[in-house]
């Protein structure tokens, strides 16, 4: 089968992210005897340098991971919770009907630090300077910016102009739009990581007692009272109203990432491995769970009969989030029950031969009254029109350009060793909330997930994990640790790493030949991003599944977008397989993936 690339195959280590210049600081941690805890690390921080529209150093990431030391898999928590002031109370006093997505009000505690000091920590063998050196690199002397990035910035001059001036001090250097392949640096985040490294090297030359100093450093030292002093001040976000943050150097100081195990299902003859309900995790494993009788390996792996029955499952699983997922240290989330052959069986029996345009959340007993809930708010907020949620002054084309959706990243290694991890970075966009002046970076705004509406999962309420959309993915076959896989995409991630996954399991295809076939999307359920939208029987598919194939899809009722051919996911992923031997590959859409390995 014809592929853009090679699946990359060897016997020492790959690795494979959104970005070819993280993807070499990773690999490069690997030649230097580094392992796969050593060099995902390095890679997140370069990717925070690299990709700023889609990852900052504010902002979070779920770390799915397999030790062989330990030999068993783990989940690292980097999701922040909301701060102590976050009461339901305090943000209605707003007049708001949704909690806006960009600006200081939607900041959570940022987690990923933690959580990427804490993998070092346990798991790692490198000097936070050895992990931290080339982020610092790039931050510093500078990298070709990418078209896309200068794209965005242009999209916002305006708005950072008037508004947020601390983000075009750094994002608009002498007053004018970065060009596109330019060299472009962020001196202020180098300047930041390299404090951190002198707070950290002044505890001694003991690397865990360096990494324990760094975590005070952003927790309870330099980094938490610049956050502290920024968020007092109003800025503008997409409500039309400028609002403060509720976040202070407390919160960052009684916080920290955890561990946890995954949340695993049996399928075929692998053990797929996710987080917790926090995350849209255990939607993969759902739509598994329907999918169990669906004879997929007996269609084609682009054809009409496999996409259609994996989008209406993907409805199914992800109308259930909707009503159950949440914060399980807040909520109860009967995951036994919704992964259970006896709840899916009569689910999966709705799987029929027309698109549904319905939102169908199963009923758990002991839930009733939390699902009718749930399906009277998105009743009512369907019937709130966008004027309705977004004040007057400034006008409504000025917080239309402010609306600069940011995306995510994501990161795959194995090393010789056998250890597995996938990451997926995202949040503290450039577009999310302003640059905090002394640090060089904005904080991340993931507290938008939240519901202004009582008695739900997804309520909000002081420090509580907003449910993600970021959600690694870990395999086992036949029992072996195999596959860690992920991407970009918000809502999407789990759609595309089905379709990566079903197609390698069910028809043979290897991870290159998997990523570039056709990808597709619904967006059939609520939104987890402001204003909250949904679309329903929506079907996105590239145009590169032809012609014959998209007009079998619109027969059966989906109403179909067609989007440009290589336009859809992100995805990357890697494999060790019985003999030995190591497997990566990344997607060609949007030319900067990149997989590497020897």
């Amino acid at each position: 089968m014809f592929t853009t690339r090679p699946e990359i195959m060897g016997t020492f280590g790959v690795v494979t992210s959104t970005h070819w210049l993280a993807t070499a600081a990773g690999m490069a941690m690997l030649e230097r005897g580094g392992n796969a805890f050593d060099a995902c690390v390095a890679t997140a921080f370069v990717l925070q340098v690299v990709e700023p529209h889609l990852v900052g150093p504010a902002g979070e990431v779920p770390i799915l991971f397999y030790s062989a030391a330990t030999g068993r898999a783990e989940v690292l928590c980097g999701q922040g919770t909301t701060p102590a002031a976050a009461t339901l109370d305090r943000f209605r006093a707003e007049g708001l009907a949704l909690i806006p997505g960009n600006g200081l009000l939607p900041a959570v505690v940022p987690g990923s630090f933690d959580a990427w000091m804490l993998l070092l920590r346990d798991h790692g063998t490198m000097s936070l300077r050895d992990v931290l050196e080339p982020a610092i690199y790039y931050a510093e002397s500078g990298h070709a910016l990418m078209p896309r990035i200068s794209n965005t910035i242009a999209s916002l001059k305006d708005f950072f102009e008037k508004h947020w001036p601390t983000s075009a001090d750094i994002y608009l250097p002498g007053g004018s739009v970065p060009a596109p392949r330019q060299r472009f640096r962020n001196p202020r985040l180098a300047q930041t990581w390299q404090r951190v490294l002198r707070e950290a090297e002044s505890a001694g030359a003991d690397r865990q007692r360096q990494i324990e100093a760094a975590r005070d450093a952003f927790y309870r030292g330099f980094v938490a009272e610049a956050v502290d002093r920024f968020a007092r001040q109003p800025v503008m976000d997409e409500s039309g109203t400028p609002h403060a943050g509720v976040i202070t150097g407390d919160d960052l100081a009684r916080w920290s990432a955890t561990y946890e195990a995954p949340q695993t299902y049996d399928y075929e003859n692998y053990t797929v491995a996710k987080a917790g309900p926090w995350s849209q995790g255990p939607v993969f494993l759902q739509t598994l769970a329907l999918l169990k009788e669906a004879d997929l390996g007996s269609v084609g792996p682009a054809s009409p009969e496999f996409v259609h029955r994996l989008t209406e499952a993907m409805k199914l699983a992800f109308a259930d989030r909707e009503v159950y997922y949440g914060d399980p240290s807040f909520v109860d989330v009967p995951l036994d029950v919704l992964l259970s052959e006896d709840y899916n069986a009569p689910r999966r029996a709705l799987i029929g031969d027309r698109a549904s345009h319905e939102l169908r959340p199963g009923t758990v007993p002991g839930y009733e009254a939390q699902c009718a809930r749930m399906l009277d708010v998105l009743q009512r907020l369907s019937r709130v029109s966008g004027s309705d949620m977004v004040g007057n002054e400034p006008t409504m084309a000025e917080m239309r350009a402010s609306v600069k959706r940011g995306d995510t990243t994501h990161v795959d290694v194995i090393d010789r060793w056998g250890n597995m991890v996938s990451a997926t970075p995202s949040g503290g966009w450039f577009q999310s909330s302003p640059v905090i002046p002394e640090l060089g970076f904005g904080l991340t705004t993931r507290a938008q997930m939240f519901w202004l509406e009582a008695d739900l999962p997804g309520t909000l309420a002081p420090r509580k994990r907003p449910r993600t959309t970021l959600t690694p993915s870990l395999a086992l076959r036949d029992g072996r640790p195999y596959m860690v896989f992920g991407t970009p995409g918000g809502d999407q991630q789990e759609q595309w790493q089905l379709q990566l996954f079903l197609r390698h399991v069910h028809h043979g295809l290897n991870l290159q030949e998997a990523i570039d076939q056709p990808m597709s999307h619904t967006s059939h359920f609520p939104s987890s991003f402001y204003p909250r939208e949904r679309k329903p029987g929506h079907l996105a598919l590239e145009q590169s599944f032809g012609g014959e194939t998209i007009d079998a899809l619109r027969a059966l009722g989906h109403q179909v977008e067609e989007m440009p051919a290589w336009s859809v996911g992100r995805l990357t992923a890697a494999s060790l397989d019985e003999e030995g031997f190591m497997h990566a590959a990344a997607t060609p859409r949007l030319m900067q993936a990149y997989a590497a390995g020897r």
